[in-house]
């Protein structure tokens, strides 16, 4: 649509009654929304493209915003202290299947991944607000196993719910949670500050949170085969889970501290290893390594793998859910890192001009590239 051909309907727009200008502006924005030299598919920018293509160009206007968008949670600045701030929203059919998802566990799960959010800033979660549009299949005790599960993490992890909404909705469960939290200043920990020769650490173990989502899937369309049939899960409970009830890995923060080690750049695994190492590596403006051989997998995510015949490096790599912490030390901790449990050392950031690259088994290297879930997917 040319310029002259909106300048004209928005003449004749002006010249007609209230009722056909509405029926006019809708033509308009259908007119200008198909036009194919205007529109851009969601697909082609993904969700992280889309991100930055939304919020390019805004700069924080209020002193009190040490950081906006870009990290895992905002920072506002209140003295010694800075608020956190993190939000999620999980729509049914997109981010959870109620097929093979209790209520409980998904409310417990909604409550968590926010969670994870604040302690990725090496921050304290401390209140909660939880919004949900519901449509008229849900039950009030369906309602009561959602929160319980929210009430059950916000008990283990100590943050008090403080209030939300509630809306109807046509269709399905949408679940909306925002988390606040504090940490001192001088505590907080960015995606952007990781330092050339720094060590890439992960918590825990890769790729089961994947291997338990794809056994669920599996079983699922047995189930719709044949209602008869009963699902065939036993022995992958610890990949089940992963999936089902992730934990938020403040414990890794505490070990951390106790053993005088600060990480130079932090965030949690939510969407593949490969997709949060190019984060740091983007936002700190560094190259990296990550060495196969070092990926830590359980052995029942190599064994559910098998059975899928998928590589359980894919799986670890790209799988997502996981929600454990991806940091980077200074390689002067290293003996400090090696003592903790749990902590496993699996690559080092270069500079940039290095690019980023997984050192295989055999030592070929192929570019990390993140094929995690993508939102935006046409």
């Amino acid at each position: 649509m040319t310029v002259n051909q909106i300048v004209a309907i928005l003449a004749l727009m002006r010249r007609t009654k209230q009722e056909e200008s509405l029926t006019l502006q809708f033509k308009l924005i259908i007119m200008i929304d198909n036009d194919p030299l205007k529109r851009t598919e969601l697909s082609a920018l993904g969700e992280f493209g889309l991100i930055d293509h939304l919020t390019q160009g805004i700069a924080p206007v209020n002193s009190t915003t040490l950081k906006g968008v870009g990290d895992d949670a905002a920072v506002l600045d209140h003295g010694d202290m800075v608020t956190l701030v993190s939000k999620d929203l999980l729509i049914e059919g997109v981010h959870f299947d109620l097929t093979y998802t209790p209520l409980r566990h998904l409310g417990y799960k909604a409550a968590v991944v926010n969670i994870s959010d604040i302690v990725a800033m090496n921050g304290k979660a401390e209140q909660l607000l939880v919004g949900i549009s519901v449509s008229n299949r849900f039950s009030v005790e369906a309602l009561d196993e959602l929160y319980a599960g929210i009430r059950l993490a916000c008990e283990k992890y100590k943050v008090d719910l403080v209030g939300g909404d509630t809306t109807t909705s046509v269709s399905g469960l949408f679940i909306s949670v925002t988390v606040i939290g504090r940490a001192k200043k001088e505590d907080v920990i960015y995606r952007s500050t990781a330092r050339e020769h720094d060590l890439i650490c992960v918590s825990g173990d890769l790729g089961g949170a994947y291997m338990g989502l794809l056994l669920l899937e599996r079983e699922k369309k047995v189930y719709q085969a044949n209602p008869q049939m009963q699902p065939d899960l036993e022995g992958n409970d610890y990949v089940l889970e992963r999936q089902l009830k992730p934990e938020a890995r403040a414990d890794v923060l505490i070990k951390l501290r106790e053993a005088g080690v600060k990480p130079t750049a932090l965030i949690d695994i939510s969407d593949g290893l490969a997709s949060e190492i190019l984060h740091i590596a983007k936002d700190s403006g560094l190259g990296c390594r990550i060495y196969e051989n070092k990926l830590p997998i359980d052995v029942v995510t190599a064994e559910v793998a098998a059975e899928f015949t998928i590589d359980p490096t894919t799986a670890a790599m790209n799988g997502g859910e996981d929600y454990e912490l991806l940091f980077t030390v200074n390689v002067n901790d290293f003996k400090k890192i090696s003592a903790i449990q749990g902590i496993h050392i699996i690559g080092h950031m270069l500079e940039k001009a290095e690019g980023e690259y997984l050192i295989s088994n055999g030592g070929s290297l192929y570019p990390i590239d993140a094929q995690g879930f993508n939102h935006m997917k046409a």
